[in-house]
């Protein structure tokens, strides 16, 4: 599904991230582990790698998508915004135009427009198109019925709250592994496990070759985490063992 470059005859791989108002940074930014295998990237930072590896990286198409028009900001955390390059709505980043779909994590107590929803749900249901969801993300994937049936990870801490959203997910995960994959959705635990679901996404997807994504997972030092955490416990679990340590 991946576009071609007809002047570098490279293919570009299109990704869309939906920001959306009061959404987590940290989570937005695991793109940027896809964005470092584009060739834009490499040709930055040409002098310090071989052109064999310039040569392996496609074109990576970032678009930032909300529920805003194109330029204006959406607010997230950190007193940060970003820039929308595009409204949901828009005919670039319809249904059938990506190839991969970032959804970071958004305020999990907001409701979600029923526009968004209904574009998520048909990106989903899109042959060849990839969801990543990040964090409360998942939330979002569930409204638009991308569970169902499925196996899915989330945040520790809303494990509960997500079962108890009746999505008709097959398992939740996510008091165990850092992501999983079920088919063409592949969603992460909190935050930062971000970085490491994309890194497991680019090694297992058929846009980045293999010494292309090792080389840039060396770079900028993601993916070396294992699937599993350390330990098997759920978050009231985990709350109460550090509010223990504390009271000590």
């Amino acid at each position: 599904m991946a576009a071609a470059n007809s002047s570098a005859n490279k293919p570009t791989v299109r990704v869309g991230v939906f920001v959306s108002e009061k959404c987590q940074l940290l989570d937005i930014a695991s793109v940027d582990v896809m964005g470092s295998m584009g060739h834009d990237y490499f040709t930055l930072i040409s002098s310090a790698v071989p052109q064999a590896v310039i040569d392996l990286a496609p074109h990576v198409e970032i678009h930032y998508i909300g529920s805003v028009p194109a330029g204006e900001p959406i607010k997230v955390t950190s007193n940060e915004s970003i820039v929308a390059t595009n409204h949901y709505g828009d005919a670039e980043v319809a249904p059938g135009k990506l190839d991969i779909l970032h959804i970071p994590g958004p305020d999990p107590f907001n409701p979600f427009d029923a526009g968004v929803v209904d574009w998520l749900r048909r990106h989903g249901n899109t042959p060849g198109v990839d969801i990543l969801s990040v964090c409360s993300g998942i939330l979002l994937c569930g409204e638009a019925g991308l569970l169902e049936g499925r196996r899915a990870c989330g945040p520790r801490g809303l494990q509960d709250m997500i079962r108890g959203k009746g999505y008709g997910e097959k398992e939740l995960v996510g008091h165990k592994y850092r992501w999983i994959q079920d088919g063409n959705i592949w969603s992460s635990g909190g935050v930062t496990n971000g970085n490491d679901l994309v890194a497991a996404y680019c090694r297992a997807s058929r846009h980045f070759p293999t010494p292309l994504v090792e080389i840039v997972c060396e770079m900028v030092e993601v993916g070396d985490r294992a699937q599993s955490y350390e330990t098997d416990m759920t978050w009231p679990e985990k709350l109460a063992k550090l509010a223990a340590e504390v009271s000590v």
